[in-house]
């Protein structure tokens, strides 16, 4: 009896594990207003991707049907995903998106980010139970046909909704005051097919809610609240998220094999499978104070990492190169502070950035790996450059500098000179990496209000791709919460298909 009753309990617990970790991020789905037909929620966890089914007369008067994927959410946050309705349909007015609500009842109060068949595409609300629903600010059209990125956003009790079509900015739809919405709600993703008699289908992915924190937020002063390994493919778009921490780890490396990404947490190097799984710790010897700015030779041999030395000026970053499978670094910057950033193809130098006799303002060198001698490739004396990075060909170095006051990617020869601007926009451009097969450079741009200067953390940026060959308008690949260690260094897969990055958020619990 004792076998069966142990049985049995490992049996519900398995099954309530599996229930759970079946609708990823979320808590529960359920069918509001009780629809003719019943919906459902489903998620892939090998694609990260959910694919919702509901029905419903409508979200709409003063009650609802749909069918909900939610969770319970206190305070500011944002939620951002990418919304595909799937297949043709004579209902102008099915709908999907985002929802606040204060309850799981049919006529309960809500604010619902909203995309319709028929491009229609705006923010609504009831404002109090039982109250009909209000009509929206404005009424945007987007094509029928268009992937959508839906973004809702509570600061307080400030409703507001964000809208993108693929590679473009996100744009305010609108946005609305719910004094009267509790701090606790339920927030998710929503389908009604605005029609009782009729079952849609909408496919969701790139799912993520962040927690904002205030615009002076330091969190080398005030601490990390938490990290996310994520990679994408920048032609579809599509994110996995493979590693999280309440700490801070930062600025992922793919290994040459394709099958490992490194990265630096708390001082020390750390490799991790691809596909997430058990972080392994690489041996740096007594070098243990390794920061985000490290990489990997061309050839797949030698690793450069910068690393804090007490006591120096600027903090007492310096680099030092040893071998990719671990061992004793060796010191080739004598002059601190010193980031790396890039090697040459040759791997016999590499590209540095750096301030040089008590100057406070940072400059570009390239260093030889053999005997640290150091060549200038910028003169500053005023605004900021950073990110040096060759081209995989040897025939030009990409970084980013702000002559002209906002922060743009450029590239120059490798002796210096030649320097020529990339990037022409409103968005403070930093750290573009070119792809190993030399086609694309990825970069990650800043909003207009961050000084030019700074990258911090736990900022709305945006990861842009834009060709090398055939220069043209950045386009949007990745929204997120992030800054400081999300691509400071050279972060693309061998086969020029993906990236890797770190986004920052506070892990919300279950």
């Amino acid at each position: 009896m004792k076998m069966i009753f142990a049985f049995l309990l490992i049996f519900i617990s398995t099954v309530c594990l599996a229930q759970t970790s079946s609708l990823g991020v979320f808590q529960k789905n359920t069918d509001i207003g009780h629809p003719k037909n019943a919906g459902s929620s489903q998620y892939d966890a090998a694609t990260q991707t959910y694919t919702m089914r509901g029905s419903g007369y409508n979200i709409w008067f003063n009650r609802d049907e749909f069918q909900f994927l939610y969770k319970k959410l206190s305070g500011d946050f944002i939620l951002t995903a990418n919304f595909e309705f799937e297949g043709q349909s004579a209902i102008g007015h099915r709908k999907a998106g985002w929802m606040i609500r204060e309850s799981a009842l049919d006529d309960a109060a809500h604010v619902s980010a909203t995309s319709h068949g028929d491009g229609l595409t705006v923010l609504q609300w009831r404002v109090l139970r039982g109250a009909h629903m209000r009509d929206p600010q404005d009424e945007i059209f987007f094509p029928k046909k268009s992937l959508q990125v839906i973004q809702l956003e509570r600061s307080g009790k400030k409703i507001t909704m964000r809208v993108a079509n693929p590679g473009e900015p996100l744009q305010i739809i609108g946005s609305h005051e719910m004094p009267d919405m509790p701090d606790s709600i339920l927030a998710g993703l929503f389908i009604c097919s605005h029609d009782s008699n009729t079952v849609e289908t909408v496919r969701i992915w790139n799912v993520r809610i962040d927690r904002p924190v205030p615009n002076d937020y330091s969190p080398d002063k005030q601490g990390w609240l938490g990290c996310r390994l994520e990679t994408i493919n920048v032609f579809d778009g599509k994110r996995k998220v493979i590693h999280e921490s309440t700490g801070r780890f930062e600025a992922p490396n793919w290994m040459p094999d394709g099958k490992k990404l490194l990265f630096n947490e708390n001082g020390s190097l750390y490799k991790i499978p691809v596909e997430g799984g058990v972080t392994e710790k690489l041996n740096t010897d007594t070098v243990i104070r390794n920061n985000n700015d490290h990489g990997i030779s061309f050839d797949g041999k030698m690793l450069a990492v910068s690393s804090q030395r007490t006591g120096l000026p600027g903090g007492g970053s310096t680099v030092y190169v040893l071998p990719l499978e671990g061992g004793k670094p060796k010191l080739i910057t004598e002059s601190t502070p010193s980031y790396w950033h890039g090697w040459n193809p040759n791997g016999k130098e590499v590209a540095v950035v750096g301030q040089r006799n008590g100057s406070k303002i940072y400059n570009l060198y390239k260093v030889s790996v053999s005997n640290g001698q150091e060549t200038a490739l910028t003169n500053n004396t005023s605004g900021h450059v950073d990110g040096p990075e060759y081209s995989p060909d040897g025939k030009y170095i990409y970084y980013n500098a702000n002559p002209t006051g906002t922060m743009q990617v450029w590239r120059m020869k490798p002796d210096g000179s030649g320097k020529e601007q990339l990037t022409f926009d409103e968005y403070n451009n930093w750290f573009p990496h070119i792809s190993p097969d030399g086609k694309w450079m990825v970069m990650i741009s800043f909003p207009p209000d961050i000084e030019p200067a700074g990258h911090p953390s736990y900022k709305r940026v945006m990861l842009r791709l834009m060709s090398v060959a055939a220069p043209a308008a950045p386009r949007v690949i990745a929204y997120l919460y992030g800054g400081q260690g999300t691509i400071n260094v050279p972060s693309w897969s061998p086969d020029s298909k993906q990236i890797a990055f770190v986004s920052n958020s506070e892990k919300f619990t279950q």
